[in-house]
């Protein structure tokens, strides 16, 4: 018997309800939420990434300013930029595109916006916050890998959840975000010894390491919850770091690639921009 689907869309779809009715209540406050990306350079994935952002607000009612950089921009004059969208009030969220062009420091770009403006939860404050359960603004795909969770009716409470993946954009905040919901957490990466004997233990199996199908049908539990947080170009299309096919014969409930936790990250970016607002004092 296939698995049950984790619909990324169906839950994308019920999260931008919520967003259109908040940014509605807003307006009528007066406030017009406003989201600004930088894009430094002309990497083909960054421009499509922006430009779907900028289509996804639009259809939420979100303002939204998309300052291209050249490629050869240089720290000061990115610096400057930040700078500049950091003090305009009109601005309630800043986004980096990534990756930057080789020359920039990528570490001093992230710590350059203002924490409550930092919608992508790039920043070590934001970290922070994650870590002490402060409630600052959270990376938007791990949360993703959250909400498609709950939202599907998924305890994680009490569960064992196996990370595959330890990267600072998915995996390490995911670890805190799980422990937060009271998961017991395992963490597998490179140097984990026999991976397979630790993720056929797990209720909830999450990978994000950016190999295609690199995890196979007898690596998983019977009856497990799969999230595949991975995203990758092959022969036939986009693929994620699960073999699809033939682990739906064995999971309980699984997340496609597409269609699964990518459906959810610019929606989760649109309520990061929200809670931003708040932070900020945008909302009385």
């Amino acid at each position: 018997m296939s698995a049950q689907i984790l619909d990324g869309k169906k839950v994308a779809a019920s999260i931008r309800e919520e967003v259109v009715a908040e940014v509605a209540a807003l307006k009528k406050k007066g406030v017009n939420p406003k989201l600004a990306v930088l894009l430094a350079g002309d990497d083909p994935a960054s421009v499509v990434y922006a430009r779907s952002k900028e289509k996804s607000c639009q259809k939420v009612g979100i303002e939204f300013s998309l300052y291209v950089l050249p490629g050869s921009v240089t720290d000061s004059e990115m610096l400057d930029l930040v700078g500049r969208l950091n003090r305009d009030e009109s601005i309630h969220g800043i986004m980096i595109e990534l990756p930057l062009p080789k020359q920039l420091d990528k570490k001093r770009m992230l710590e350059a916006v203002l924490p409550v403006k930092d919608v992508d939860g790039a920043h070590p404050f934001n970290r922070g916050c994650l870590f002490s359960g402060a409630g600052g603004l959270s990376p938007a795909t791990p949360q993703s890998c959250i909400e498609l969770l709950l939202r599907s009716g998924v305890e994680i409470k009490g569960k064992h959840a196996v990370l595959v993946g330890r990267g600072e954009t998915v995996g390490k905040p995911l670890i805190l975000m799980m422990l937060n919901q009271n998961a017991t957490v395992t963490v597998c990466h490179t140097k984990t010894v026999d991976l397979a004997a630790q993720t056929r233990r797990a209720d909830i199996l999450v990978v994000a390491v950016g190999r295609p199908n690199m995890i196979t049908a007898d690596m998983i539990k019977p009856g497990a919850v799969v999230v595949d947080a991975g995203i990758n170009e092959a022969a036939g299309g986009i693929c994620g770091d699960v073999d699809f096919e033939r682990a739906k014969e064995v999971a309980g409930l699984i997340s496609p690639v597409p269609g699964g936790v990518g459906s959810l990250t610019t929606v989760m970016i649109q309520k990061n921009l929200l809670k931003a607002i708040e932070l900020q004092g945008k909302s009385l």
